[in-house]
């Protein structure tokens, strides 16, 4: 093949026996060169998985994932939110990485007996084949949860009801590099939403207002209030004094921003919660799972 090349070249006067030798110089080149020449080949369609997450963390910085749930066992202990769907009914259970006489130990408020009597016959937690499941004293399945298709909570039936559980703050939700030092002005790949860029702050009128919101639960309003604080995102988020809600109590936000249509807050540890405007100053969580959540914008002086 390089000799017919060669004898074009030499048909085609000496224009040709220079292209000619630019042919066999790249061929001769090393290997970065020819990776560079067919690169665009393999990149036409990434293969989807983890090789594809570095792109989109480089090309969109503005919005990235935080994976919540566990991938194995050692990322389940922590808090998480149980709820029966369709109702008000939730409690915050703390799932401990002990061992106790029912699988691994948990915790939860005593009131959460009344408010979830499934509670009453849980006295510990598994996690199998990639599931979480809460069990009785006799190690015996009472709650078997698996994934939704979101991959950020998880929904369990039980006869005819249905519960969700949602993690808050658990060992999953860590960013890894949290122990790794950085220099000053280095950069850093944590998910922390402190060290992200800070992009523009989104025009007026098309994101939320700065301001107090009131968080209302299914038929339980204004049980907490927070203050987004204005300026360029990721902007502060204070708890305000008297919250009643538990569940935002240790979700923790400390910042929050807006991008694509949504108002995302962002927790100390990582975790994030995004909700879609509704009208009247109302933002919903999207999606939609466990108890309600909803933020409302309210003045600051209402009782």
């Amino acid at each position: 093949m390089i000799r017919t090349r060669l004898i074009a070249a030499r048909a085609s006067g000496p224009a040709g026996i220079a292209l000619a030798g630019f042919v066999l110089a790249g061929l001769a080149l090393p290997g970065p060169v020819l990776a560079q020449e067919t690169a665009p080949a393999p990149q036409a369609a990434p293969a989807p998985g983890q090789e594809a997450a570095p792109a989109p963390a480089a090309g969109t910085p503005e919005q990235p994932f935080v994976e919540s749930l566990p991938r194995d066992i050692a990322g389940v202990p922590g808090t998480w939110d149980l709820s029966r769907d369709g109702s008000t009914r939730r409690c915050v259970l703390t799932l401990s990485g002990a061992s106790g006489p029912a699988g691994r130990r948990l915790s939860f408020p005593a009131g959460c007996r009344r408010a979830l009597p499934i509670l009453n016959h849980i006295a510990g937690w598994l996690f199998a084949d990639g599931n979480l499941r809460l069990v009785d004293k006799d190690v015996r399945p009472v709650l078997q949860f698996t994934a939704r298709v979101d991959a950020r909570s998880l929904v369990a039936a039980a006869g005819d009801e249905h519960f969700s559980l949602v993690p808050l703050q658990i060992v999953a939700m860590v960013p890894p590099t949290d122990a790794v030092p950085t220099s000053p002005g280095a950069g850093s790949a944590a998910p922390d939403a402190r060290s992200a860029p800070a992009p523009e702050a989104a025009p007026p009128g098309e994101g939320p207002a700065p301001g107090t919101y009131a968080l209302d639960r299914y038929r339980e309003q204004d049980v907490c209030r927070i203050e987004l604080a204005p300026g360029t995102a990721p902007a502060p988020v204070r708890i305000l004094d008297n919250c009643r809600d538990g569940g935002l109590t240790v979700f923790d936000p400390v910042t929050w921003r807006f991008a694509d249509g949504r108002l995302t807050l962002n927790a100390r540890r990582g975790h994030t919660v995004n909700l879609v405007a509704t009208g009247d100053g109302r933002w919903r969580r999207d999606p939609e799972v466990g108890t309600t959540f909803v933020l409302r914008r309210v003045d600051p002086a209402a009782p």
